[in-house]
């Protein structure tokens, strides 16, 4: 397995009933967790919204500019099923931001597709009317079906970041980078807690390594120290970083 598509395509063959993301805000008491079924259905409608509506396409790049967050591995996802590039640069052709990055991004949004997540419970609406031109992914995401294929689907040979391949995205010799990096043990069907941003180098490792290795993730967005081991416990984790 060498692409996004094949790696979740196995885990869909192999048990898609299974709790792939597990999120936590302790800021808000928020819970959220995705099966693999469930998290194939919004990376489809996340890759149909970045097809429809910021005419993103194969060989494109992306900016993900969200905190620790069940959305951030949901682009990832679309992305590489685009065969997107999922970039750090500040010149991307498009970037999906929380409230936090409307400041940065919404003056550029007459050149620059820019799709905003509300992070508000169940990925609703933002509250307030956005600024013109920023697309509000609570409000177009419902609109986009539950499957997608891509009409011009990546290879492994495809640019999955600013420095891997889909292919050596998936490689053992990432993984192993990634994990040192991230400070892993996850062993395969393990299930990690982690507060590091997957949008970002190197917590991109604490959602890839789950998902390769059938495992799961929970990921924890303002995490209160002394909740910590608590959720461990509770979610049945058998690594953390």
């Amino acid at each position: 397995m060498s692409t996004f598509a094949e790696v979740l395509a196995a885990q869909l063959r192999r048990d898609p009933g299974r709790p792939l993301v597990t999120f936590y805000d302790h800021a808000t008491d928020e819970r959220v967790e995705l099966s693999v079924t469930t998290y194939a259905n919004w990376v489809a409608k996340a890759a149909g919204l970045l097809t429809d509506m910021a005419d993103l396409e194969r060989g494109m790049s992306l900016r993900i500019d969200l905190p620790p967050h069940w959305l951030s591995p949901v682009f990832l996802g679309a992305a590489w099923t685009l065969g997107l590039r999922v970039t750090t640069s500040d010149e991307p052709d498009a970037v999906v931001c929380g409230p936090d990055g409307l400041d940065t991004w919404a003056p550029r949004a007459p050149a620059l597709p820019v799709l905003a997540c509300s992070l508000r419970p169940l990925g609703v609406r933002f509250a307030d009317p956005l600024p013109p031109g920023v697309l509000d992914v609570g409000v177009e995401i419902w609109s986009q079906p539950d499957g997608f294929t891509a009409w011009d689907p990546p290879t492994d040979a495809d640019p999955a970041t600013d420095d891997l391949t889909q292919a050596e995205l998936w490689s053992p010799a990432a993984t192993h980078d990634l994990t040192a990096a991230v400070g892993s043990s996850l062993t395969d069907g393990g299930r990690l807690l982690s507060v590091a941003d997957p949008a970002s180098p190197p917590g991109m490792a604490t959602f890839t390594e789950p998902l390769g290795r059938g495992g799961s993730l929970v990921l924890v967005r303002n995490p209160d120290p002394a909740r910590l081991d608590g959720v461990y416990d509770a979610e049945r984790a058998t690594a953390r970083c």
